[in-house]
């Protein structure tokens, strides 16, 4: 692949905050700015973990992992005199706002609440930073990229259930193929990049900073959302509601983190 020979590959595990300040700590060391963040890693839907804190994985990997990166990369962001941080969240942001009072789920587990959860931060994350770090060159985005089948999001889910899963949703055939349908959310891994790429890239959003966008563009908002269907029903859950663009809350979520981080 052309270029390959100038990627550079570090290990980092955004469920521990050592290997975070770690991998950070190595990309200052370098010197160089960083023109572009894209916090795309995440994991969804599987049985209750927590991390050495003992936060619940989903919103300790998805948000908490990615909010410590941008943090620990600030200074580099700032160099770049004009930096983007894309925040890869879902439609499943729906799903649920911050649960404020037990975000960690100490009481009653539910996968899917979690996983809402942790894609509703993404979100907020976006929002505030936007609002904090705008006068200093630093824009963030959030991107909803479809529903992906190819990605290794829901690894932690039983083979023969993610399989049933896909089946009900009809993300898959009855061979194991996946089924492509862009205008129904069902996306290629590359048609799922790609408006990352332009959260990352565009021109278009050179003024604009603290959005939700789906489809290369920014997401109307929902202020009606109705229950997130599947199956023969179109899917269409890639709008965004209100939750998840509060600025209240966005600020009430960076506060929080910074509470979490510490402790």
């Amino acid at each position: 692949m052309a270029g390959i020979e100038r990627v550079e590959v570090g290990q980092l595990d955004l469920a521990d905050p050592t290997s975070i300040d770690a991998f950070a700590t190595r990309h200052l060391e370098s010197g160089r700015p960083l023109h572009i963040l894209i916090n795309n890693a995440g994991i969804g839907a599987g049985p209750l973990v927590r991390d050495s804190r003992g936060y619940e994985s989903q919103f300790a990997t998805n948000h908490l992992g990615h909010f410590q990166l941008a943090q620990g990369l600030l200074h580099a962001l700032r160099a770049a005199r004009g930096a983007r941080v894309v925040n890869v969240t879902s439609g499943g942001h729906r799903l649920s706002d911050i649960r404020w009072d037990d975000p960690h789920f100490t009481t009653g587990y539910d996968p899917m609440l979690a996983y809402g959860q942790s894609k509703t931060a993404n979100v907020l994350f976006a929002v505030e930073l936007d609002r904090l770090w705008a006068d200093e060159g630093i824009r963030g985005y959030a991107v909803h990229p479809g529903i992906v089948v190819s990605t290794s999001l829901s690894r932690s889910v039983p083979e023969d259930d993610m399989r049933a899963m896909n089946l009900a949703m009809e993300l898959i055939d009855e061979s194991g193929r996946p089924i492509i349908d862009p205008d129904r959310e069902k996306k290629t891994p590359r048609q799922g990049a790609s408006t990352s790429v332009f959260a990352a890239t565009s021109p278009l959003l050179a003024e604009i900073g603290g959005v939700y966008l789906k489809d290369s563009d920014i997401s109307p908002l929902d202020n009606d959302p109705k229950p997130i269907t599947f199956g023969t029903t179109p899917i269409v859950v890639s709008t965004v509601v209100p939750h998840a663009i509060d600025p209240l809350s966005a600020t009430r979520l960076w506060d929080l983190s910074e509470q979490l981080l510490k402790a």
